[in-house]
């Protein structure tokens, strides 16, 4: 049984929740509260599993409660769930130890999809969300890798990548063999490979060719 405590300043989000979740097997609404200071007091009472969080309360806003209650209770999961926006405020309540962010335009599916992931041990996000991290974290990476090879050496790499020889990349960059092989062996050390094919799959990967 995952048991669940609801925090919302607004009555309808608090009771149509608590209604909805009830339904389901498996969840149990233990307690609902209005705002942030009174968690503290409540999860000191009662077995809690997972919390559901609007950021913007009463007293003590979502995020700082949420700071406060995983120091004192790292086994609670949280799951924020709020009208602002989720580009905006996802990574914030991730990085103060939320388990995962919604936002209130979700529909009921995905409000118990969430609650079941983040009890699991997962993080949850949107999908939207999720895809934009992804995104970021590769260009991150296409990024470091770009600084960590020297223009001449790019273009080695992604010569080689189309196929060319030795003899071809010295020709069409105006160098001689001897430089290509020597731009090959730095591109096998910096990109941590031995052979070419290797060499050709850490450059796709990294979106370098």
């Amino acid at each position: 049984m995952i048991r669940i405590l609801i925090v919302d300043s607004h009555p309808i989000i608090r009771t149509g929740l608590e209604l909805f979740l009830s339904s389901k097997p498996g969840l149990k609404v233990v307690g609902k509260l209005n705002s942030g200071i009174e968690i503290f007091e409540f999860v000191r009472r009662y077995e809690v599993d997972v919390i559901i969080s609007e950021i913007d309360l009463p007293e003590l806003n979502g995020i700082t409660a949420l700071r406060a209650i995983k120091k004192e209770n790292k086994s609670i999961n949280v799951l924020m769930f709020s009208h602002q926006p989720e580009e905006i405020y996802a990574i914030s309540t991730l990085k103060a130890g939320a388990s995962g962010y919604l936002n209130k335009t979700a529909d009921t599916e995905t409000i118990e999809t969430a609650i079941r992931k983040i009890h699991g041990g997962e993080v949850y996000l949107s999908e939207k969300m999720d895809k934009h991290l992804r995104y970021e974290d590769t260009r991150k990476s296409r990024s470091r890798m770009f600084k960590k090879l020297s223009t001449r050496e790019v273009e080695v790499l992604k010569l080689l990548s189309i196929g060319r020889k030795n003899k071809e990349i010295a020709e069409e960059l105006d160098i001689n063999e001897k430089t290509v092989s020597t731009y090959k062996a730095r591109l096998f050390k910096k990109l941590n490979v031995n052979n070419i094919v290797d060499l050709i799959h850490q450059a796709k990967h990294h979106n370098l060719t």
